[in-house]
């Protein structure tokens, strides 16, 4: 089986592509995609908890402490600890980051709104079956 051929591959090309298309956007307004991604996912006024940045990014600790760091030297987030469990640390909005996370969350909605134009809800509704067809296989696979 050529790779051309296998259903790993054309959804790691769509998604590069989808990764490269948002960061050339993203880049106009001073981030990455993947730190839209995160701004757009920390809940204002309550933060959102370390542990589920991690997750949502998939990135181990390390990876996420730097990205963290990162952020807070570029003024878009602060981190605090729990007043009574100090492992347990938020990460909240500044008010540039709020600014950030409304531009990705635009920059979002129109690639949907342009996506869901060029497809029917039938075509939608299959591709959206068959996605999570495909991450059910991938979590039960035991090779």
């Amino acid at each position: 089986m050529r790779h051309q051929e296998t259903i790993d591959y054309f959804l790691k090309i769509v998604w590069q592509n989808i990764a490269n298309k948002y960061n050339n956007i993203a880049s106009e307004f001073g981030i990455t995609q993947s730190v839209g991604y995160l701004l757009i996912n920390i809940h204002e006024g309550e933060g959102t908890t370390v542990s589920e940045v991690a997750s949502l990014l998939g990135l181990k600790s390390t990876s996420l402490s730097r990205m963290l760091n990162n952020l807070e030297q570029e003024g878009l987030i602060y981190r605090q600890s729990h007043q009574t469990d100090k492992r347990s640390v938020k990460v909240f909005l500044t008010d540039l980051g709020k600014e950030k996370k409304q531009l990705a969350k635009g920059v979002v909605r129109k690639f949907n709104d342009y996506l869901n134009q060029n497809f029917t809800d039938a075509e939608k509704e299959q591709l959206i079956d068959s996605l999570k067809k495909i991450n059910k296989l991938t979590t039960d696979y035991q090779p």
